[in-house]
């Protein structure tokens, strides 16, 4: 079975994108990560890609008079691959709805909460300050709204007392590069599928799995 064809958008260090690159290193892996691409030149992540064996590609955002000229290219770098399926994986640029338009269906993003809790950014203050006992990471399908999109895996991480922000942050970025490798499986292997604006799975936790804080008294 041909492996799909997959095209990674980072802006920084890309800890996402090396989780990636590990899972798709094993040949059974449903998924090849085909390219690496910035909007930022000297991103640390290129250097990953490189690593990998991976093709690493710059388009530069600030090189374009207009975001659409800057998605034109981008979305030319991804064809020019043969990129089936996009990965965003710390990718620091809201999409038009135009470039989402063309990859719908075919682009998947991850987002350091329980959504539809916290979309945006500062997630980690924001569930502490909401008082919630349980946050984590979400990985969807992108559509036009801003972390709105259909919902296809979530790993919960539990809020411990005494927790500060870089504390959250750096659990759920655990559970994170557990959660978008196994997220990004399902869709390659066709696992997981959108039916209806709903992700479908054809395997899923357990009827009576769970995961309570405070924890229940032994």
């Amino acid at each position: 079975m041909a492996r799909v064809r997959t095209g990674v958008l980072i802006s920084g260090r890309g800890s996402n994108l090396q989780a990636l690159l590990d899972a798709a290193a094993s040949p059974d892996f449903p998924a090849e990560i085909v390219c690496v691409i910035s909007n930022r030149p000297g991103a640390g992540g290129l250097a990953r890609a490189e690593s990998s064996g991976v093709t690493a590609l710059t388009v530069d955002h600030k090189a374009f008079a207009t975001r659409e000229a800057f998605e034109d290219a981008l979305h030319g770098a991804l064809s020019d691959q043969g990129v089936e399926l996009v990965c965003l994986a710390g990718f620091m640029r809201l999409l038009t709805p135009g470039f989402v338009n063309r990859w719908t269906g075919r682009m998947i993003n991850i987002h350091p909460s329980l959504l539809p809790a916290f979309k945006g950014v500062d997630t980690h203050q924001r569930a502490l300050d909401a008082g919630v006992k349980l946050t984590g990471a979400s990985v969807h399908f992108v559509s036009a709204e801003m972390d709105a999109g259909p919902i296809i895996g979530q790993a919960a991480i539990p809020v411990l007392p005494g927790d500060n922000a870089e504390a959250l942050a750096a659990r759920v970025l655990a559970a994170e590069h557990q959660l978008y490798p196994e997220c990004l499986r399902q869709i390659a292997s066709g696992q997981a599928r959108l039916e209806d604006g709903r992700v479908v799975l054809t395997r899923g936790a357990a009827p009576d799995a769970r995961l309570v804080n405070p924890p229940a008294r032994g």
